[in-house]
């Protein structure tokens, strides 16, 4: 069976940080330049994340739980561990019987 595998052209173009955030480089900035304002330059050329709604779209792309500029890091819900899946089994077992 086929494995899941993350769009390499997304991962090329994103950093997803430690925390789960998506960081890419600001659009507008490669050239043409002489048009634009210092003040602009200057602000293009900081890393931006990107917004929790774009990244639900990535999400699909990836095949992982991403978090966006906005979002708490409790948003995202981590998977139970084997031991917390055990318990909880044994707690539903419990109130069952």
């Amino acid at each position: 069976m086929a494995s899941n595998k993350p769009h390499k052209g997304v991962l090329k173009r994103m950093r997803i940080t430690k925390t789960g955030k998506v960081k890419h480089k600001s659009a507008n900035s490669k050239h043409l330049k002489s048009g634009k304002s210092p003040n602009r330059l200057r602000r293009l050329r900081k890393d931006r994340y990107l917004l929790s709604t774009e990244t639900k779209a990535l999400e699909q792309l990836l095949f992982r739980r991403l978090r966006g500029r906005d979002q708490a890091r409790s948003v995202i819900k981590r998977s139970p561990t084997p031991a917390e899946r055990k318990a909880a089994a044994a707690e539903k077992a419990a109130a069952k019987a």
